[in-house]
């Protein structure tokens, strides 16, 4: 019953139009399922042939997220039953998700990741070229693809202003963004188990929560 509790707990710490996305990366299916019991459907995961493992193994009414880096070649994986990849970092990546979407008769939805954090080594779109490739129209040409709203990973430090600030600049992104990408860019995925409550503050409408939940992550564990 523990991650019943604690799914209640975050859900009660939550604004009523914040979705939550119970990140299950590396655990197993059992705990899925104890999450699952206690009424949680949405749950994120980084790998996809995991992905794929646990879609199997799992109830199907389970919406399935992506949100670690996906590889063009691994799109294939998930194409045919992830509800949202919140990790589109390239018009690369776009073009491959379109492609398998595709060739699976479905629209997939999607967020572009930016990159907002102090490190170099956080994947995500330079904001200057992103706006550029909206901007040229190549994006809206893809049809199996639609983009719902943008996504970051902030910097991993103590300082609460620095975070605040990566939060802050996403959403102003998104505001940006908004008029050129129509009425369903309407999700900001942003906030993780450390600072979820911050990123509520500044705006987003989407946290994504693991170790609050599930506890400390397996990664020995294989795919």
């Amino acid at each position: 019953m523990i991650i019943a509790e604690r799914i209640q707990d975050i859900r009660n710490s939550l604004p009523e139009e914040v979705t939550l996305v119970a990140v299950s990366k590396t655990h197993p299916t059992e705990a899925i399922r104890e999450a699952y019991d206690a009424g949680q459907r949405i749950f994120g995961e980084s790998r996809p042939q995991e992905l794929r493992a646990k879609y199997e193994a799992l109830p199907h009414d389970i919406e399935w997220h992506m949100i670690g880096h996906l590889q063009t070649n691994k799109v294939k994986y998930i194409a045919p039953f992830v509800a949202l990849i919140h990790s589109v970092d390239s018009s690369r990546l776009a073009e491959a998700i379109n492609k398998e979407a595709g060739k699976c008769g479905r629209v997939i939805d999607a967020l572009l990741e930016i990159h907002v954090a102090a490190e170099d080594s956080k994947s995500g779109w330079d904001y200057q070229e992103l706006l550029d490739y909206v901007r040229s129209g190549a994006l809206s040409e893809l049809k199996n693809i639609r983009i719902r709203g943008v996504m970051c990973i902030a910097t991993n430090t103590e300082d609460e202003a620095i975070i605040r600030a990566d939060f802050e600049r996403l959403a102003a992104y998104h505001a940006e963004l908004a008029p050129m990408l129509g009425s369903q860019f309407d999700i900001i995925s942003m906030g993780m188990s450390d600072d979820y409550p911050l990123a509520v503050e500044c705006g987003s409408t989407m946290v994504r929560v693991g170790s609050k939940i599930f506890g400390n992550r397996n990664y020995t564990q294989k795919e």
